[in-house]
């Protein structure tokens, strides 16, 4: 089987999405697949055939306005070297990878791809949509107040944020992953609050404002539709942003989890309402803060997740001895079962 490792794009996620492709690519090597590494930021000349390639394509602050193009998706997937795929397999974070774009390129092509069909993925990452849901059924989820573009240079609106949220906050994009764009504010500062909303604009038209959950931050990996154990994700300080996220020894990470068997049990059946409430499929990883009374509120659903040998879904899949090959392996075969 001819397998396309889709990776890479032009999203603030492009230097993790390459790791991820690299990670695959080895993987599917081991399993005896013919890999394909397939960047689309790079149009028709995207289709690489060797991890020395891979790692010598350039970072997203090194992408110019030629390659940082949309059009390239288009020209890449209605390349005729994409004739010969059999499968996708979709690590392409953040937009256009992340919000149905490539998967809604793939289906045109009828190629079958890992992950979950574009409109759970548009669902997924957008944060607001997410949230409406998970509260329609009552999944506990931080309140929250969305901010839009017009009113980035409303100085009224922070002490309005403050009067609503108290001194802490969290303040995010509405579309973007990775922690990207994200403040979160523990004083109530005024100034904190309106330079982080401007922040968050300057990477998408929506800002979600939502409470701070003083607590724990709790992971749960999802296969098929079994929820993997719970991760506890412990910064060595801070918060849990992009440093911490891609530092090697920046962040602890115990798994399973030190909580209770019941709350551990809560929690993996609310990652799973959420991942159907969406319409997920193939594998994502839910997010949650768990608050000092052990109750936990969902953050969002990934649905690309990152996807290193190291990353948090392949963590979780280890602690009850599913190597990351093998992995790879019930990914690709929850792709071909919607194929059947």
């Amino acid at each position: 089987m001819n397998i396309g490792v889709i990776f890479g794009g032009i999203s603030t996620e492009r230097d993790i999405s390459i790791k991820s492709g690299i990670a695959v690519y080895n993987a599917l090597k081991q399993l005896n697949y013919n890999a394909i590494l397939v960047d689309p930021a790079l149009g028709k000349d995207g289709f690489l055939h060797s991890v020395e390639e891979a790692e010598n394509l350039p970072k997203y602050a090194e992408l110019d306005a030629q390659i940082h193009n949309k059009q390239k998706y288009l020209e890449c997937i209605s390349s005729s070297n994409l004739n010969e795929i059999n499968l996708a397999f979709i690590v392409l974070h953040g937009k256009y990878g992340e919000d149905g774009t490539i998967q809604t390129l793939l289906d045109f092509k009828d190629i079958p791809y890992t992950g979950s069909k574009p409109k759970a993925h548009s669902i997924g990452l957008d944060k607001n949509l997410s949230k409406l849901l998970f509260s329609s059924v009552r999944i506990p989820t931080p309140r929250w107040t969305v901010v839009r573009k017009e009113d980035a240079e409303n100085f009224e609106l922070a002490e309005e944020l403050r009067d609503e949220f108290g001194k802490k906050m969290v303040i995010k994009p509405n579309d973007q992953g990775s922690t990207i764009g994200v403040t979160i504010v523990t004083d109530g500062n005024l100034d904190e609050i309106h330079n982080g909303v401007k922040l968050a604009l300057s990477f998408s038209d929506l800002v979600i404002v939502e409470e701070y959950i003083e607590g724990r931050e709790i992971t749960v990996g999802i296969i098929g539709n079994e929820a993997l154990p719970v991760i506890e994700i412990v910064p060595q300080s801070g918060f849990y942003d992009f440093e911490h996220k891609y530092t090697r020894g920046k962040t602890e990470y115990i798994c399973p989890a030190e909580i209770p068997d019941d709350v551990a049990s809560f929690t993996q059946e609310l990652a799973l309402m959420a991942y159907n409430i969406i319409g997920a499929e193939g594998f994502a990883r839910v997010d949650f803060r768990l608050n000092e009374d052990n109750q936990p509120f969902i953050l969002e659903v990934n649905t690309t997740p990152g996807f290193t040998e190291t990353s948090l879904v392949p963590k979780a899949a280890k602690a009850i001895g599913i190597e990351f090959p093998e992995l790879c392996q019930r990914i690709i075969n929850e792709a071909l079962k919607k194929e059947d």
